[in-house]
């Protein structure tokens, strides 16, 4: 089964009701996207009352794949507000009780950063990272390319596989070093995640400037049919692979994600149930 969905819930204008609030955006989500990956938790580690509130707003089966806090993958820039990696790690559990306790978180996603190589230390780095989130699912997404030579390619998926660990496959423009390549292969049997970050080659390589500044740029890409098309064999040969897809839209820059996934979900007669009742039609009078 593939389920679709977007990053966040917040920058989608296309899939809100014109009479809904501003802090209505996650009800009318979910009333078209059976996942969404929440990203406010790689910024800092959400409070209680955070969470509580987003599992209320969505329906009994929504499932959240949620990116783990930024020091814990070594984003982080300046002093980490813990006392320790151990109090870092457990606040982020903590964190996560509730959404898991309720059904609803489908695995936390380590991103890895840029500069995170293929090498030994790293690699002690993701197992450390992965005993300390024990009991949870666990999506691995590296960022360097080198963990995909061919030299590494197969004991990277290898190790993924032994440690029962779920692979990011990412669709990305190939610009060097610090992108991957398309993958597919999932290393366990009933979850593996795909997210498609768009293919603006330029803008990958385009440093500089605010943080927010380079995420309009990077994201900035809307997939013609064609790509969504050829993206559809890739995904149908994951499901194969694993129960479970779940097929993640970055490319929100330009506000090109949604209307990208329920293209997606048209090209493969993909129809989610268990849906927010308040169903209205988006993009009314297209074919």
């Amino acid at each position: 089964m593939i389920y679709t969905g977007l990053t966040g819930w917040g920058d989608h204008p296309d899939v809100y009701s014109p009479e809904s609030k501003k802090t209505d955006k996650l009800k009318d989500y979910s009333t078209h996207f059976p996942i969404v990956e929440l990203d406010s938790t790689f910024y800092a580690v959400q409070p209680e009352r955070n969470i509580r509130k987003w599992l209320g707003e969505t329906p009994e089966q929504f499932q959240f794949v949620v990116k783990a806090y930024q020091g814990m993958t070594g984003h982080q820039r300046g002093k980490i507000p813990f006392d320790s990696r151990e109090d870092m790690f457990q606040a982020f559990r903590l964190s996560m009780g509730p959404m898991q306790e309720a059904g609803k978180l489908a695995m936390i996603l380590l991103q890895y950063p840029p500069w995170f190589d293929c090498r030994r230390e790293n690699v002690a780095e993701i197992r450390d990272a992965a005993e300390r989130l024990r009991g949870f699912d666990v999506a691995i997404e590296f960022r360097h390319q080198s963990w995909y030579s061919p030299e590494y390619r197969e004991k990277t998926l290898g190790f993924l596989r032994e440690n029962g660990l779920i692979h990011s496959v990412c669709d990305e423009p190939q610009a060097g070093e610090g992108s991957i390549p398309f993958v597919p292969v999932a290393t366990r049997e009933d979850k593996v995640l795909v997210r498609l970050h768009g293919r603006n080659t330029a803008g990958w390589r385009k440093t500089g400037g605010s943080n927010e500044k380079w995420r309009e740029v990077r994201y900035l890409y809307d997939y013609s049919e064609e790509e969504l098309k050829e993206l559809s064999g890739e995904t149908d040969h994951l499901e194969e692979q694993a129960e479970l897809v779940y097929l993640i839209f970055n490319n929100n820059s330009g506000g090109h994600a949604a209307a990208n996934a329920k293209l997606f979900q048209k090209l493969n007669d993909i129809s989610h149930t268990g849906l927010a009742p308040k169903q209205i039609d988006l993009f009314e009078g297209e074919d």
